[in-house]
């Protein structure tokens, strides 16, 4: 059964790149553009994340700030 993540909120202006990625960042996979209205937002781990202890998550705004944090899954 795939691993499931919910980004439960987001500030920055819209819209949101979302990634899953490695703890160090150095592999990141795109998983969607959401936009705020869409918040709380839920996706599957990509399959190569999983089975791991941890993942990392990473959102892009469209003024190209990032925010990174990782999760013991």
């Amino acid at each position: 059964m795939p691993t499931q993540i919910t980004i439960s909120s987001l500030s920055g202006l819209s819209p949101f790149d979302v990634y899953a990625c490695d703890t160090g960042y150095t592999t990141c996979i795109y998983v969607d553009t959401i936009g705020t209205s869409e918040v709380p937002y839920s996706f599957d781990l990509p399959f190569i994340l999983e089975g791991m202890a941890s993942c990392g998550v990473k959102v892009v705004d469209s003024n190209n700030c990032i925010v990174k944090e990782n999760l013991s899954l």
